[in-house]
């Protein structure tokens, strides 16, 4: 079931140990799923209980670590031996006595670590306070050193393989957004929409088909669009109603997200206004990308074209993503707003969303791409508008 060659992912363990070795750590604890999933290939639903890699600078592999259930799913999504596979008794679990840090710290002081340097990713998801409590407690000679991010600077740049799959779930975006379109009419119900959204979304393409995305569909409706995280109830629509559509087709954990605004009957003149004045940031910031222009100076780009129109946006523009799980498909990496000093670099991938929220309505109208040796590459083919309904170059 491996997505990557094993010669692969050693490169990318290299790459981690790299980052170690310049911080100062001998051990690395991995519980961030993505970049579990990256270093190892494992993937299972199993990131609801406590799981971990551990790193170590001088192992040629890492040691997953998980509930004893989800042990056969390591072995059969990851490239590491059995040797490498140590799972937890199911007493660990969610037990107000016990947890499955005390039975890390077990592992690590067999291995005789306990007075190494431990970088543990504090500000990942499913990396609790209580992890961290047990951790120092039962290793309280070992120094801890924050690791967040450090496996997700390395997954920045990605491969020629990687790139390939972000094509093929753009492919899906593309078949979603045109279902949701297609689906979106005056009495129907928002929460069907979704539901042929989300099939559009796993079924996928005649040739493959789609993994969950990271995200639920999104899908604020009317005034609700202000307010840009909404997904889904189950009121009609109605003539007249704005709808944004944010959804992403996802392919062997990789994600290509894309996002629009339709409007049920004609837009008013401040959607209007406002879509126009997105569409031309978005066209000048996406002309403007290439090898070697910060994040900060993209979204410069984009600021000086919609402060010309009176428009504020505070919020970033876009970040890196690709590889992800439950609750975002972000890479916690760069950020395309003032401030972010990242250049960017061939094959490093970037949601688009220069999003406008006023009071009373929003717009978004969002591109993923990629950064090619001499601009960018648009992952997904969708037409690059406010959508009307009817409009026949859409049908």
């Amino acid at each position: 079931m491996l997505t990557f060659p094993i010669s692969e992912f050693k490169e990318r363990l290299t790459s981690t140990k790299k980052r170690m070795a310049d911080a100062g750590v001998d051990i690395l604890l991995v519980t961030d799923p993505a970049n579990m999933n990256y270093l190892t290939g494992y993937d299972a639903w199993s990131f609801y209980v406590h799981q971990l890699l551990v790193v170590m600078i001088d192992e040629e592999q890492p040691i997953w670590v998980g509930r004893g259930q989800d042990a056969s799913a390591a072995l059969h999504t990851t490239w590491l031996d059995k040797d490498h596979i140590t799972p937890y008794a199911d007493h660990y679990v969610q037990s107000t006595i016990l947890h499955p840090m005390d039975f890390v710290c077990d592992v690590l002081k067999e291995k005789n670590r306990a007075r190494q340097t431990i970088a543990v990713e504090l500000d990942a998801y499913y990396f609790t306070a209580k992890c961290y409590m047990r951790l120092t407690q039962g290793m309280p000679n070992a120094t801890f050193k924050d690791g967040t991010n450090m496996v997700n600077w390395v997954r920045i740049i990605k491969s020629d393989r990687e790139i390939s799959y972000m094509k093929q779930a753009a492919r899906i975006s593309e078949k979603a957004m045109q279902v949701a379109f297609d689906t979106i009419n005056e009495g129907v119900r928002e929460c069907d929409v979704v539901a042929e959204i989300s099939h559009a979304q796993i079924t996928g393409t005649e040739d493959f088909g789609g993994d969950y995305p990271s995200i639920v569909p999104l899908l604020p409706t009317g005034d609700k669009t202000s307010a840009c995280h909404l997904t889904w109830t189950d009121d009609r629509f109605k003539h007249g109603d704005p709808v944004i559509i944010e959804l992403a087709g996802c392919y062997k954990r990789y994600h290509a997200p894309l996002a629009r605004t339709a409007v049920i009957g004609m837009p008013s003149e401040d959607m209007q206004y406002v879509s126009d004045v997105v569409l031309e940031g978005i066209n000048e910031a996406l002309n403007a990308v290439k090898p070697g222009i910060t994040c900060e100076e993209l979204e410069m780009v984009w600021r000086r074209v919609i402060e010309k129109s009176g428009i504020k946006k505070e919020s970033r523009m876009g970040y890196s993503m690709g590889l992800n799980y439950p609750p975002d498909w972000g890479e916690h990496t760069a950020s395309l707003r003032p401030g972010d000093r990242t250049e960017l670099k061939p094959n490093m991938t970037f949601h688009l969303i220069p999003g406008i929220w006023t009071d009373n309505m929003g717009v978004e109208i969002s591109e993923s791409f990629r950064v090619t040796e001499t601009g960018c590459e648009i992952l997904a083919n969708f037409p690059r508008e406010l959508m009307v309904k009817p409009n026949i170059r859409l049908a």
